[in-house]
């Protein structure tokens, strides 16, 4: 018996090392599809050691830049709105370190890095002031902390359903339990990406009203963005008390949007929240939005009807509109100089 055992342990322990050799080389393989089949659109811009993806369409001044969320889409988060938006001034996307396309970073995350990181890569890009800058969800943060820090070079923003500051707060007061994002999953799938694991667990196809393209590479890029994800989902708290004390935007143009969507019954279940919890963290919501506007003497809130959190792909419109209309306040504002025309 004990014998048959030891066969028995040996037999599986060689199915698993074959398993996990299998799954690497498929990693392996797709990840080299991946490089190939969906190279980074734009250019890949070194700043310093690094290189950071960047794609910026278009010409005319206020130059707009496009901050994405915290997910993996990078500079594709703008897929529905990149173009239109090109056709009347100068925009860029660009993704962050350790996202899609774009180098990690050696060092711990740091929200003012994101800030460093970006202006970093606009000038080795040769882009050039006044921005209008455009953040959704925590993309938000991102935004008003590079707006603190370049404040002299930002002439107006639109926040896109972003974070608030305060939030994590309000939402513990109004749920009754943290609402801090979960990290385990990514962190456990960012050690196993290696494995082939991440690529073949992550099968759910994007909402129909994403666009195929902001379904699809991302998804092949998934496995080597999942590190640089975590890192950011682990620093939302300290990333947030960052932002709290970058809210004074002055008499900028401010256009906040908000989503006016009920989160679905599968984002629900996925936060382990009730319907009930969930009406109450969207009145809470509304509330921090209605703050945001608030932030600038010249800000105004928008609610977009039948959008989702992510507005940009929901009501690209509505997006395009908002961002249109800031920077022809901030062309009304300051004539354009010839050197800001490219």
């Amino acid at each position: 018996m004990q014998r048959w055992i030891k066969r028995l342990a040996v037999t599986v322990l060689c199915l698993l090392a074959i398993a996990v050799v299998l799954g690497a080389s498929f990693e392996a393989v797709m990840r080299y599809h991946a490089e190939t089949d969906y190279p980074a659109p734009g250019r890949l811009v070194d700043i310093g050691g690094r290189r950071l993806q960047i794609d910026c369409r278009g010409s005319g001044a206020p130059t707009v830049v496009l901050e994405s969320g915290l997910d993996n889409l990078g500079s594709l988060s703008w897929a529905a709105v990149h173009d239109s938006i090109a056709r009347t001034t100068r925009v860029c996307a660009y993704s962050r370190a350790g996202v899609m396309w774009s180098d990690p970073v050696p060092t711990p995350f740091d929200a003012r890095r994101v800030a460093q990181d970006l202006h970093a890569v606009l000038t080795a890009h040769g882009e050039m002031a006044p921005w209008v800058m455009v953040g959704h969800s925590l993309g938000g943060p991102y935004v008003m902390l590079f707006t603190s820090r370049y404040d002299e070079e930002v002439a107006a923003l639109v926040l896109v359903d972003a974070s608030h500051p305060a939030q994590l707060a309000h939402f513990r007061e109004a749920m009754g339990k943290s609402m801090q994002p979960a990290t385990g999953a990514m962190a456990l799938g960012s050690t196993l990406a290696w494995t082939g694991i991440v690529r073949l667990a992550s099968r759910d196809a994007a909402p129909s009203t994403w666009p195929t393209i902001a379904d699809v590479v991302p998804r092949a890029y998934l496995p080597t963005s999942l590190e640089a994800l975590r890192q950011e989902a682990d620093a939302v708290a300290a990333t947030l008390d960052a932002a709290n004390r970058a809210t004074h935007l002055g008499a900028r143009p401010l256009v906040v949007l908000t989503a006016t969507n009920k989160k679905s019954p599968a984002i629900l279940a996925a936060e382990g929240i009730t319907r009930a919890q969930g009406d109450r963290m969207q009145a809470v919501w509304d509330t921090l939005q209605a703050d945001e506007a608030t932030w600038s003497t010249a800000g105004r809130q928008q609610r977009v009807p039948n959008a989702s959190h992510y507005i940009q792909f929901d009501q690209p419109d509505v997006v395009i509109a908002a961002v249109r209309g800031v920077v022809a306040r901030v062309r009304a504002a300051h004539v354009t100089s010839p050197e800001h025309t490219r």
